[in-house]
């Protein structure tokens, strides 16, 4: 139906915290609190000191911990998220050619920044329709880009190296900025490791972290040694050089850092991957249950297995309007559910990040309950 005044939720259903977007996402108020406390001593000052070569450090350390990674792996930072990143990869960490997995937008932009690149090889690009996955499949590429988890479609598959391929052949790398620290995942199966901050680490964008395994470094600084033209802003061996220093190579955004560290640590003091893993299951199987039950919505990923557990996308009955019912939410303080643009479905699309409470999803579908028996 047409909706021709306001609704107002009743509170005593309505979420405590309505910030349910897939990235930007919701920042704990403790984090942002503790920020203000030591701002006087950190915002504003030289990246280059100890201040915040120390910052840097902690988010170092401790997102090693909560990987779980071996030793000799190495966290790179720098700036520009996991857009430039891809863009850092075409110039050094692609020899020649890279297969891609391409289920989305996302996985579908990494793809072309390669095809565009004119020192590589056209890639192979191995596509499946939005709600599914395909598959690596065993080539004569040196690179293999996987996405762990598809934020525009709710898709997330499992890292798995290709078949009998060595990372003395070909290394694989994972965008992992939606699924890191919401997801677990096998430094055995996985040479580089890359994401934003802005989703489960509660932080802001801006920044790309790395987790790099011996191959991954030795790929860079082969790459590095070859000659190849690599613009100072994307080159890795200058990003390596600085990481180990604990810094970045030029300014970065010092409260995203902090609101990373505080994340990373809350995360790992109540039970690491483990705990922030299993929160995102329980908030996300909540929606898929919901959806499933509901007569008016369904999970949009029918494969159950490749259903993501952080975030959710769930198709909405074309007799209610998603655009009106996303729109009524936000009249209500419940923001950011839409379903992405390009995907083009009446969709709402549900983060399920380790700060988000679980209580609050389950109010969540709630709240939507009360509007969708009024939009009828």
């Amino acid at each position: 139906m047409e909706r021709t005044e306001s609704i107002t939720i009743p509170e005593k259903l309505l979420p405590n915290d309505g910030r349910f977007g897939s990235g930007p996402s919701l920042v704990r108020k403790e984090a942002v609190n503790s920020l203000a406390e030591i701002s006087q001593n950190y915002l504003g000052t030289s990246h280059r000191q100890d201040s915040v070569k120390g910052m840097v450090q902690r988010l170092q350390e401790g997102m090693a911990t909560l990987f779980q990674i071996p030793d000799n792996w190495e966290i790179l930072l720098g700036n520009g998220g996991a857009t430039l990143f891809w863009d850092a990869a075409t110039f050094g960490l692609i020899r020649e050619k890279s297969q891609h997995l391409v289920f989305g937008e996302f996985s579908s932009k990494f793809s072309q920044a390669t095809l565009n690149a004119p020192h590589l090889t056209d890639p192979e690009i191995l596509t499946s329709e939005f709600g599914s996955a395909p598959s690596p499949s065993p080539s004569n590429v040196d690179f293999y880009a996987l996405t762990q988890n598809e934020t525009s479609t709710g898709v997330a598959i499992p890292l798995i190296r290709p078949e009998n391929i060595t990372t003395e052949k070909a290394i694989v790398a994972v965008d992992a900025t939606s699924a890191a620290g919401g997801m677990l995942w096998n430094p055995e199966e996985v040479d580089c490791y890359y994401f934003s901050p802005q989703k489960s680490f509660a932080s802001d964008g801006g920044l790309w972290i790395a987790a790099c395994s011996p191959a991954c470094i030795d790929r860079i600084e082969d790459i590095s040694n070859s000659g190849r033209w690599i613009p100072a802003g994307l080159d890795l061996k200058i990003a390596l050089e600085n990481s180990r220093k604990n810094q970045t190579y030029n300014t970065p955004a010092l409260s995203t850092i902090y609101l990373t560290v505080h994340q990373i640590e809350w995360m790992n003091e109540q039970g690491g991957l483990e705990w922030a893993s299993g929160r995102c299951n329980e908030s996300s199987t909540h929606l898929y249950k919901w959806a499933e039950s509901h007569q008016h919505a369904e999970p949009f990923v029918s494969n159950k297995n490749l259903r993501s557990p952080v975030v959710v996308t769930i198709d909405i009955d074309d007799k209610i309007s998603a655009d009106t019912l996303v729109a009524t939410c936000r009249e209500n303080g419940i923001l950011d559910i839409g379903g992405y643009r390009k995907i083009g479905r009446n969709q709402i699309r549900v983060a399920t990040f380790p700060a988000i409470e679980p209580d609050d999803i389950k109010a969540l579908t709630n709240s939507i309950d009360y509007l969708m028996e009024l939009l009828l």
